[in-house]
């Protein structure tokens, strides 16, 4: 008696049906720098080498972590490729790189075909808000390592900066003004402490706050920020960048930040969310760990000449962002960087 692939768990022919339909949403985020189509062995990208002096490429990959469950129990699938789009292309962004293309992974139990798609879908619209190309990636189905509906995403981006061009933080100084900009809610980090938080309360996703049902609320998509920032970038010289993401603001800005430097942050400065009040209202966490495992409203921040801080919030408006001046460098005789809120 024979034993076929599909009777182990694995379709073949869901995953050509999910590749014919991907072939249809990737060419919406394609320039003429992308060489063949998807499908292939590997992809192909053409670099914009004419336009630099020095190019560097800049690489990031990431995930959108337990914010994948909390899309399954809603069956709600149609942002969380933005989600996993926006933690790679704000990471590049912080080098002051721009996006050139993305490739994603994407493993699961059983395939749903339609599922895939919307998720697949999300990524195309994540990569079209950020102008870079989605020109690859991968499909696993593994029974027996994912169960039923369960499944991951990772994802790998790819920019290009100019060598002098790299923000690095070595030109930030005290008296420099730190900007930051508003979340869109609490991105893709801290998601296993709320998923705690509500099954320990046992907390209905129905519940209102702010007439807003908590599962919108909690599925609102990271924000990206390329566009924004690289407006910004043409304008005004950036001294350093950070991606607000897990560690919150208290671990991710004193990764851009020189020795002996502290961030002055003032909470006053900027309208935290309901979301996170209500986290901290649930949970009994501190202040402290509030700030070092959510963004708290601010989900990027850029350190400026102080003189430069107006104009700065000026483009930014502009962009279509909201952001506030939210503290300042200070010299520190600690040798290690930090923050003080």
């Amino acid at each position: 008696m024979s034993i076929t692939y599909q009777q182990a768990g694995v379709d073949i022919a869901a995953g050509n049906n999910l590749v014919n339909r991907i072939k249809k949403i990737a060419p919406a985020t394609h320039s003429s720098q992308v060489l063949g189509g998807i499908g292939g062995f590997g992809a192909l990208f053409e670099l914009p080498i004419q336009q630099y002096q020095n190019p560097v490429l800049v690489s990031t990959t990431d995930g959108v972590g337990t914010k994948l469950k909390l899309a399954l129990k809603l069956e709600r699938y149609d942002t969380i490729g933005i989600d996993l789009v926006a933690m790679c292309v704000n990471d590049l962004i912080v080098c002051g790189a721009k996006p050139l293309f993305f490739l994603d992974y994407y493993a699961t139990g059983h395939l749903e075909v339609d599922i895939a798609e919307k998720i697949i879908q999300g990524i195309a619209n994540g990569c079209y808000e950020a102008g870079c190309a989605l020109i690859g990636g991968e499909t696993a189905e593994m029974p027996g390592v994912y169960q039923a509906k369960d499944f991951d995403l990772a994802g790998f981006s790819v920019g290009i900066v100019e060598k002098n061009h790299i923000i690095d933080g070595h030109l930030v100084k005290p008296g420099d003004a730190l900007i930051g900009m508003a979340s869109s809610g609490i991105h893709s980090n801290g998601y296993s402490l709320v998923r705690h938080i509500l099954e320990v309360n046992q907390i209905s996703l129905n519940t209102q706050l702010n007439q807003q049902e908590l599962a919108d609320i909690l599925i609102k998509p990271t924000r990206i920020y390329v566009n924004a920032l690289l407006t910004l970038l043409a304008k005004i010289n950036i001294h350093a960048a950070a991606h607000i993401t897990g560690g919150g603001l208290i671990e991710n800005l004193p990764r851009v930040m020189p020795a002996h430097t502290q961030a002055i942050l003032h909470r006053s400065c900027w309208e935290v969310p309901e979301i996170f009040h209500w986290i901290q209202s649930h949970s009994k966490i501190t202040d402290q760990e509030l700030f070092k495992t959510f963004n708290c409203g601010i989900g990027f921040v850029v350190c400026v000449a102080a003189q430069d801080a107006d104009a700065t919030l000026t483009i930014l408006k502009e962009a279509g962002e909201t952001a506030w001046i939210i503290g300042e460098i200070e010299q520190s005789d600690q040798p290690e960087p930090r923050v003080i809120i």
